[in-house]
């Protein structure tokens, strides 16, 4: 039992049990409504796409011991920036998309380079990029932005087959940058560099690593990641609204830390942020099929889960200590 609660990959296992628990229980319950089939199943990554990209920046945060606020106002920033770059300016597609993305990333390493060399705690500074960002989406425009244009359209409907059923667009973005993520953290020396600070910097930093850089990149990838999530949502309602997006940070940092990511860094896989974030969608999936209850379960439901894997996570960390000394 010991060596169990000191394996880190406990989380991951118990957040993929709970998600399969979870979707029989449904299954039982509402099996006449076709909820064993497959476009059911698919519909969890069409409706998290956003949040899955958005989590999977997070995840390269939080593995360092950081924090990133600003990924919903990025979203809703990127949202709106696409959106009027596309209706207002008429600019195309994909130099519109790669200007978003760029922003994003840019804006990522400014608040990872800030919080670096000023030595300013990174909930600051991206609390900071929080208030900026929703700022600049009502500089864009303070109505909501219709995006009428047929390719966009065309892009947003887009069905591609899979089994019985199809996914969008966007939610083959969130399966890709999780496969990247997970070729990156596992195979590459950035990704045990992003282990390493996390772990322990000042070890990191006598090993010779360069552990400024790996900070310094691990924002940049989350504001490329929120910038590419703020496009896969346009994708997802084809329009811009200066009030989309709020409160989706807090969505991406408790998929992370459902998904088994530890919050004090150095230990967490994406594999778990993806069950993480098909658990919320599954959680929000169910309590609309019931139909009798309030949205308002689903953040109940999402606080209740989230506060046993904080103290699982925190089981762990006291096992892991006392083995240790």
């Amino acid at each position: 039992m010991n060596a169990l609660m000191r394996d880190r990959r406990l989380p991951v296992i118990v957040t993929a049990t709970l998600l399969v628990v979870t979707f029989l229980a449904g299954a039982s319950r509402y099996q006449n409504y076709g909820f064993l089939s497959t476009q059911v199943v698919l519909n969890l990554f069409i409706d998290g796409s956003y949040l899955l990209v958005a989590a999977v920046g997070a995840t390269f945060v939080i593995l360092t011991g950081g924090i990133d606020l600003s990924i919903g106002s990025m979203i809703g920033f990127s949202n709106m920036l696409l959106a009027w770059l596309i209706a207002v300016e008429h600019i195309s597609i994909p130099i519109a998309i790669v200007i978003v993305v760029a922003v994003g990333a840019l804006s990522g390493w400014a608040m990872g380079a800030v919080s670096h060399y000023f030595e300013i705690q990174p909930f600051i500074v991206t609390l900071a990029g929080l208030f900026l960002f929703r700022g600049l989406c009502l500089v864009v425009s303070k109505e909501s932005i219709s995006i009428t244009d047929k390719t966009f359209s065309s892009l947003s409907g887009t069905q591609i087959p899979v089994f019985n059923g199809f996914l969008s667009i966007g939610a083959v973005m969130g399966i890709v940058a999780v496969l990247i993520a997970v070729y990156v953290l596992a195979r590459t020396s950035f990704g045990r560099q992003v282990y390493a600070v996390g772990g322990n910097e000042q070890s990191s930093v006598l090993m010779g690593l360069p552990a400024h850089r790996t900070k310094i990149g691990v924002y940049t990838i989350s504001g490329f990641c929120s910038a590419l999530a703020g496009v896969s949502y346009t994708l997802y309602i084809q329009s811009g609204d200066p009030l989309h997006g709020i409160g989706m940070e807090l969505d991406a940092i408790a998929a992370v830390v459902i998904g088994g990511t530890l919050l004090t860094g150095g230990s967490g896989y994406v594999l778990g942020t993806l069950f993480g974030v098909l658990l919320l969608r599954l959680v929000s999936t169910i309590v609309n099929q019931e139909g009798t209850l309030s949205p308002w379960w689903i953040r109940i439901f999402i606080g209740a889960l989230l506060l046993v894997f904080i103290l699982l996570q925190r089981g762990i960390s006291s096992r892991s200590v006392v083995h240790t000394e």
